[in-house]
C-alpha cells in the first residue's frame, strides 16, 4: 500500500461554480474556501504532512482587476480572521511564489501568518501564490549560477520554491479540465494525476477519500517493470 506524504490541487472551477449558482464569479472563490478547509481536514485525517494549493498563477494577472483585487482581499481576510484557528489546529502555513509582487497588505499578512504558524507541525500546507513553474525554474537557474554550482537533480530540487519538501504523490485537478497549468513540472515528474470532473467548490471530503483509496493501491514502478 503506497504512503501518502504530499498532495497537491490545482483547485480549478470556482468562477464557474459562482456564476452557476449566485451570478457571480466572486462567490464561487468566497464558496472554495469551505472546500479548502474540508480538504485540510481531510488530509489531517490521513496524517499527510504536506498540502499544496494553487491559488494563483503568474498567468492569472491577465484576469479582470477587480477579480484578482477580490481574490487578494479574500486571502487576507482569510488569514488576519483564521490565524488563530491555524495556530491551534497545528496547521503550518508556507507560501510559495513571486510573492514581492502581491500587494503589500497581503505580504505582511503573509509574512505574519507564516511566523506564527512556523512551529506548527501537524501539516504543512504550502499555498502557491503567483506562481509558475517555469518562472520558478527559471530562478532556480539563476540562483545556481549564482552560487557557482554546478546543474544537476539535487542542486536544482535545493533551489526551487518547494527546497525541503517532498514532490506530490498525488495531484488533483478539479474542474474537468486535463492539463497542469504551469503548475510544478519539474516536481511532478513520476506524480500519479487525478482529474476530476466537479467544479472545486463541490469537491468533497468523500472525493478526496476515493482517491487516495485509488492511489494507495496502485502500482509504482518509477521506469521499473
Amino acid at each position: 500500500m503506497n504512503p501518502i506524504k504530499h498532495v497537491a490541487i490545482i483547485m480549478d472551477g470556482n468562477g464557474r461554480w459562482g456564476i452557476k449558482h449566485k451570478n457571480s464569479r466572486n462567490s464561487g472563490h468566497r464558496a472554495g474556501l469551505n472546500t479548502v478547509e474540508s480538504v485540510i481536514e481531510g488530509c489531517v485525517d490521513d496524517k499527510i504532512k504536506y498540502l499544496t494549493l494553487y491559488t494563483f498563477s503568474t498567468e492569472n494577472w491577465k484576469r479582470p482587476k477587480k477579480e484578482i483585487n477580490f481574490l487578494f482581499n479574500l486571502l487576507e481576510n482569510f488569514l488576519n480572521k483564521k490565524i488563530d484557528k491555524l495556530i491551534e489546529k497545528k496547521i503550518k502555513l508556507n507560501f510559495i511564489g513571486e510573492l514581492s509582487k502581491l500587494p503589500s497588505t497581503l505580504k505582511k499578512s503573509i509574512k505574519i501568518s507564516q511566523k506564527k504558524t512556523s512551529e506548527n507541525k501537524l501539516i504543512q500546507v504550502n499555498v502557491a501564490l503567483n506562481y509558475g513553474s517555469k518562472s520558478e525554474l527559471i530562478n532556480c537557474i539563476k540562483l545556481i549560477n549564482k552560487k557557482n554550482i554546478k546543474i544537476n537533480e539535487k542542486n536544482i530540487d535545493n533551489n526551487l520554491f518547494t527546497q525541503n519538501i517532498p514532490n506530490p504523490d498525488i495531484l488533483i485537478r478539479t474542474g474537468n479540465s486535463n492539463r497542469l497549468s504551469n503548475f510544478m513540472l519539474w516536481q511532478l515528474a513520476y506524480t500519479e494525476i487525478f482529474f476530476e470532473k466537479k467544479l472545486w467548490p463541490d469537491f468533497n471530503k468523500k472525493d478526496l477519500y476515493n482517491i487516495f483509496k485509488k492511489f494507495k493501491l496502485l502500482k509504482r514502478n518509477y521506469g521499473s517493470i
